[in-house]
């Protein structure tokens, strides 16, 4: 199956001649070469009010992009792992506050990073134990190798961990890991994006004693109808994967990284794991829209999902005020992040037609999403370029929504 509009524009407060203009600019993103090809979905009011497509999912063999096309959605997963954790939140299976070390006791005396190199780190015990919350918002102290930021991502990249995991761990294995590596930072001191809801993905496996496929099968996928979502695919729809040539620009076809998707994974990363449709994707920011319930199935209550998509940073602050400086295409000023989701906070200093309480995430092949509960609208961009810094597609897609809404 695949997403369709259900509504015209203008019964829901839209333009239609100026919403069109989200394709002719990704059609031209598309023409110069800059993109493989592209899916974009808005709705307003639970009704899909645009769907544009345009360019191929494989280039190489020509098959052009359609409506059900599998997308790796990479970092669009840890919504999915968040919402499964906050399910169990609410059966009363931990406290937000408690340490992750009473579920995964190698988190028991974190060493946090204070100087040296990667080869010779120097390091002191944390002060404060991981909390669930940590995981959450990224604010545990872990990091990602791709950063390229700081001594400890050179830590995480020699033992094999930048966009990828090492032969022979599983998901246990590979949280181990994490575990006897440094912190960048003291735990809830600032903001890191980082491996932290891989981390959360094995803490709902050990307190559900679920696998994560299996949870999000039985308690996510099959109750909103998601079908095609998974870890893996063998779907002759999913695109191929592509990144741009060092000095040209030009697409390359990243079958290094994109073949994983076609097959079972050894680690089951919430962090980024999983392939999906905009189908599928439209029926889980519908039940965020609809505050954890759609169609009398409920996943969350209205109280968790509003507790969800509000700033958690301390102070209120901002991602630029409290969070690292790492590659991104978006400016942090004026967004916060809440248990999940980042969060608007402040249009004016982020210069954006998004309204405050917007909340959102994308994934590192340029996909992305948001939902805006004061305005009852949700979009959905997919592409599958390699990473997401590459264009500010983000931002135009925003701009290119809000200024078609009346």
């Amino acid at each position: 199956m695949s997403v369709k509009i259900t509504a015209d524009p203008a019964e829901h407060g839209f333009d239609a001649g100026r919403l069109a203009r989200v394709d002719r600019r990704f059609d031209r993103y598309v023409d110069e070469g800059k993109l493989p090809g592209y899916l974009a979905v808005v709705t307003r009011h639970g009704e899909v009010v645009h769907v544009g497509h345009g360019g191929l999912r494989d280039v190489e063999a020509a098959l052009p992009v359609a409506p059900d096309t599998r997308w790796r959605i990479y970092s669009m997963t840890k919504p999915v792992t968040s919402v499964a954790a906050m399910m169990l939140f609410e059966r009363g299976e931990f406290e937000l506050t408690d340490p992750i070390s009473r579920w995964l006791p190698e988190f028991a005396a974190p060493r946090v990073y204070v100087k040296g190199s990667s080869a010779a780190p120097g390091t002191v015990a944390a002060t404060e134990p991981i909390r669930v919350w940590h995981l959450l918002t990224h604010t545990a102290g872990l990091t990602y190798g791709f950063h390229h930021a700081h001594a400890v991502d050179e830590i995480y990249r020699r033992n094999g961990y930048e966009w990828g995991f090492p032969a022979g761990l599983d998901l246990a294995g590979t949280v181990e890991a994490y575990a006897s590596m440094p912190l960048v930072h003291q735990p809830g001191a600032e903001w890191n994006y980082s491996v932290a809801t891989d981390v959360l993905g094995r803490l709902v496996e050990v307190v559900s004693g679920q696998r994560l496929d299996e949870f999000f099968a039985e308690h996510i996928f099959r109750p909103l109808g998601m079908a095609d979502t998974g870890f893996w695919t063998d779907s002759d729809q999913l695109a191929a994967l592509y990144s741009p040539e060092p000095g040209t620009g030009r697409l390359l076809r990243n079958e290094a990284m994109g073949a994983a998707a076609s097959r079972p994974p050894a680690v089951l990363s919430g962090g980024g794991g999983l392939v999906s449709t905009a189908l599928d994707y439209h029926r889980f920011t519908q039940m965020l829209l609809r505050r954890g319930e759609l169609d009398g199935v409920r996943l969350l209550s209205p109280r968790t999902v509003d507790l969800m998509t509000v700033n958690h940073l301390p102070g209120n602050a901002d991602l630029e005020a409290f969070g690292r400086p790492l590659f991104a295409e978006t400016s942090y000023l004026g967004v916060g992040f809440g248990l999940g989701f980042s969060v608007t906070l402040d249009p004016v200093a982020a210069k954006s037609l998004a309204p405050a309480g917007e909340y959102a995430w994308g994934g590192a092949a340029s996909t992305a999403f948001w939902v805006d509960p004061a305005n009852e609208v949700t979009a959905m961009f997919f592409t599958q370029l390699l990473p997401s810094s590459t264009y500010p597609l983000r931002p135009q897609f925003r701009t290119l929504t809000y200024q078609a809404l009346r």
